[in-house]
């Protein structure tokens, strides 16, 4: 069996970029006001994979573009994407965020709240250092779709009756259109042609969606250690998920009224939380969302094929494979 890429492998050729992302991101978090830098090296260093400024500069290099503002719409994305972070966990009332506090925990939701403003005026700020209005426009457009998309959520909340259409408008819309963005914008850069852009923006959102149903299936397969975070958090946030969702559509009326208590009690017990997989297992839920991922996963890897074969192309073409093998 052919093995998974592990990420550093995909990113190797653009370790370089992605270090000068880092490195803008600091840059751009300067100010007078000391809170600022401050939570933003706490954000930096927390972690996380950079898939999406990631895509942004292999998209670019794919279209062959070498410049140099390519790290710097990456660092945007970056920006709109922790502006993004850092507000849904004080909706969600997280307390941690990849193993250590959430910043709202640390520095309390106001602060919290005016730093994710500024995040997103900030990464405007920074695409408009270039006369390029059409990636700008590309930039506010999926950031207004990530907002609608969590104020969607929200009047979802804790709704067991979520439908799979409603619940892939959310994933639609708060994740797989800034992935396809940053494929879309790499392309933009790369001056490619309108059907290469196209198959670009389609690879990320095809790819954002895949990301997201993974990360949904980590509440029910992930380790408490790796996540960072409960076992079951999704659903004791009010968030119902893809296999749950699936499960209730099976007719349980078990299933449901457990699924009803958790989010009730916004908590649950361990005995209830192995009766809710005992029944995913037997209605094959979980193999249900998992092969939805890797549907999503397949038609990114097939947009890409519009484009000659390089080296470009296969570390594009191996991201979605990593991305279905993540356990964290």
């Amino acid at each position: 069996m052919e093995k998974t890429p592990v990420l550093a492998q995909i990113f190797e050729p653009i370790r370089a970029d992605l270090d000068e992302v880092d490195r803008e991101f600091l840059r751009h978090v300067e100010s007078q006001v000391a809170v600022i830098p401050l939570i933003g090296r706490y954000i930096q260093k927390s972690g996380g994979k950079r898939v999406r400024p990631a895509v942004l500069l292999m998209a670019a290099r794919l279209g062959g573009y070498t410049g140099d503002r390519a790290p710097l719409y990456a660092a945007v994305v970056e920006f709109i994407h922790t502006a993004t972070l850092v507000h849904d966990d004080i909706i969600d009332e997280s307390e941690l965020r990849r193993g250590r506090m959430a910043v709202h925990s640390r520095w309390g939701n106001d602060i919290t709240v005016l730093l994710g403003d500024y995040l997103y005026i900030k990464s405007m700020a920074l695409a408009l250092t270039h006369d390029t209005l059409d990636i700008v426009r590309t930039l506010c457009d999926v950031t207004l779709r990530m907002i609608e998309g969590e104020l969607f959520q929200l009047t979802k909340n804790g709704d067991a009756g979520i439908t799979e259409e409603e619940h892939f408008d959310i994933i639609r819309r708060k994740t797989a259109y800034l992935f396809g963005g940053c494929g879309q914008i790499g392309g933009m850069l790369g001056k490619v042609n309108a059907e290469q852009e196209a198959a670009l923006q389609q690879y990320g959102f095809n790819l954002g969606i895949a990301f997201q149903l993974v990360d949904d299936l980590l509440d029910f397969t992930g380790d408490l250690k790796a996540l960072g975070k409960p076992i079951g958090a999704d659903l004791r946030e009010g968030k119902m998920t893809l296999p749950l969702i699936h499960l209730l559509q099976q007719g349980e009326d078990r299933a449901e009224t457990i699924v009803r208590d958790i989010i009730a009690a916004r908590d649950a017990t361990e005995a209830q939380w192995a009766e809710i997989m005992q029944m995913l297992r037997a209605h094959r839920s979980i193999d249900y969302a998992y092969e939805r991922a890797v549907d999503y996963a397949e038609r990114a890897k097939k947009s890409l094929y519009v484009f000659p074969a390089s080296s470009e192309r296969e570390a594009l073409v191996a991201l979605p494979d990593y991305i279905l093998s993540r356990d964290r």
